[in-house]
């Protein structure tokens, strides 16, 4: 478990896209969002930890189809949220301050996107394995135990950068300049982050 925990330490602390999209929101919003957004990204992570644990994820990896159904339902969710971003109007830069998206919306846009991320899928399933041993019990209560030890760590993390980042963009949005930009930079994030999505191979 000390060995899986490390391991698991330092995949996280590379900013992956996960961490993009959680910066980038609490860069927009605050670290209020950008929190909500974390947990949002965990409980995504969650339905990848359960169907690792149940198989459906390699069922899913073993068909083209399914496998592209996810990857393209996943990248068109992201640059949907990224193309809304950069046509929002912009009267927010009249104020400074974006405008506020409800907490519940953006707990859900955080799951839906991780849920919808097929590499969070390869990822479960190619680095789970490796610590799991049948000898030392049911191998599903031990990937599900591991999955849950991941996910917690990562809530952490996440939630480092969230504040982090929430911090430097509580000090950025009172320059007007920014609040007119930011959008542009955040939209082009989940652009980006979908196209990125959609360019994954099945392989």
């Amino acid at each position: 478990m000390l060995t899986f925990a490390a391991a698991a330490l330092a995949l996280l602390l590379i900013p992956g896209p996960s961490v993009l999209y959680i910066v980038a929101r609490s860069m927009q919003q605050g670290r209020r969002a950008g929190l909500v957004s974390a947990l949002g990204v965990q409980t995504g992570g969650l339905v990848h930890v359960l169907a690792a644990t149940v198989g459906v994820s390699a069922l899913v990896l073993s068909s083209a189809l399914l496998f592209s159904v996810l990857k393209f339902a996943g990248a068109a969710y992201l640059i949907y949220i990224g193309i809304r971003t950069l046509l929002a109007r912009d009267e927010v830069a009249d104020v400074a301050l974006p405008l506020a998206q409800p907490l519940s919306r953006i707990y859900w846009q955080g799951a839906t996107v991780n849920a919808l991320n097929p590499k969070t899928a390869m990822f479960f399933l190619a680095f789970l394995p490796q610590f799991v041993h049948p000898a030392h019990g049911p191998v599903w209560v031990q990937t599900m135990t591991l999955g849950l030890v991941f996910l917690a760590l990562a809530t952490v993390t996440d939630s480092t950068y969230a504040l982090l980042a929430g911090s430097v963009g509580q000090r950025l949005r009172g320059n007007r300049v920014f609040a007119r930009r930011q959008k542009y930079v955040t939209g082009g994030i989940y652009v980006a982050l979908g196209l990125g999505t959609a360019t994954v191979g099945h392989s």
